[in-house]
């Protein structure tokens, strides 16, 4: 099951980059990013609520949260330099650099989860290094 959301993450990420692209282009992108995040806010929560979920946000572990905190400070970054990105270049140039996120990500995993490291892993993250490299030069 896990593969299907992570195909609509994929899908759905694409169409994040060609509608940004038409959003940033009389905005600018640090409002633009604003506007996405409210959109995102209003969405997200309010499914939380429609299946009950808010009920146990006052005994959430406070390790857990800190991290969700770390990681919604590095995705709002991200999106704000992801922005500035695609006002100032092409969908086509800037989408495959920050998709090599997923290479850094697998390093990360290595480093900072324990993950382990196979043949495979290292050879699709060599190769997503080296589209990215096609694609830049």
């Amino acid at each position: 099951m896990w593969w299907t959301y992570a195909l609509l993450s994929a899908f759905f990420a694409s169409l994040t980059a060609i509608f940004a692209k038409q959003g940033v282009a009389h905005i600018p992108s640090n409002v633009a990013t604003g506007i996405r995040t409210v959109v995102i806010l209003v969405l997200v929560w309010s499914i939380v609520w429609f299946r009950g979920e808010a009920k146990g946000l006052g005994t959430l572990p406070r390790q857990d949260v800190f991290f969700l905190v770390l990681s919604g400070l590095a995705t709002g970054l991200s999106w704000l330099f992801y922005f500035k990105a695609l006002q100032l270049g092409n969908v086509s140039q800037v989408a495959p650099i920050d998709k090599l996120s997923v290479a850094l990500t697998m390093v990360l995993a290595v480093v900072f989860l324990g993950e382990a490291i196979t043949v495979k892993t290292a050879i699709g993250a060599g190769l997503i290094i080296a589209g990215t490299l096609v694609m830049v030069l």
